[in-house]
């Protein structure tokens, strides 16, 4: 270790590890995630990873839910100063631009809901997910139908997004986003 370089508290290697392994699990899930390349990205070794986590399951669901964390958090920033149908609109926006902004976001929530077939981790997923649902209903004051609205153009949006098509001019796509740009 050179002289300048300080060394890394548990908490901040912890930390390291939770951003190696976004990227590794949002491309190959949980199962197809190396515990290995995280290590490696992390800067640390694989038993030290394990000894933060315990497991490479414990380590997904950590990431599971920090990557509905950050959903959360971009949905209330967005919704600052906002209410109703203006909240919806802001929540909205931001969400499109996270989502194109940090690709693996995208890739790791899709993730998420195709490991459902764990019950930990659809148990993680429904319990950020309803959060997301509980915050938007909260702040916009929506009925019930416009909440499954407005989620149900989000899912769309994810499905157009993942197939980058999102600022395609082909038609079926132009009509799905401007329908998704409405209301």
């Amino acid at each position: 270790m050179s002289p300048t370089a300080q060394r890394q508290t548990a908490e901040e290697r912890r930390e390291a590890v939770l951003e190696s392994s976004r990227k590794e699990f949002a491309e190959h899930g949980l199962h197809g995630a190396s515990t290995d390349a995280i290590a490696r990205a992390a800067g640390i070794s694989q038993p030290y990873l394990f000894r933060l986590f315990g497991s490479k399951k414990e380590l997904y669901l950590e990431s599971v839910r920090r990557c509905l964390d950050r959903t959360l958090e971009t949905f209330r920033a967005a919704a600052v100063g906002t209410a109703g149908p203006e909240a919806l609109r802001a929540i909205g926006d931001a969400y499109g631009d996270l989502i194109e902004s940090d690709r693996t976001m995208l890739q790791a929530q899709l993730q998420a809901y195709a490991g459902c077939d764990d019950p930990e981790v659809c148990e993680v997923v429904r319990r950020g997910f309803g959060r997301l649902v509980d915050y938007v209903e909260a702040v916009s004051g929506a009925s019930p139908s416009e909440i499954s609205t407005f989620f149900a153009r989000g899912m769309l949006y994810n499905v157009i997004a993942a197939m980058e098509v999102e600022h395609s001019e082909e038609p079926w796509a132009r009509l799905l986003m401007d329908g998704c740009a409405e209301g």
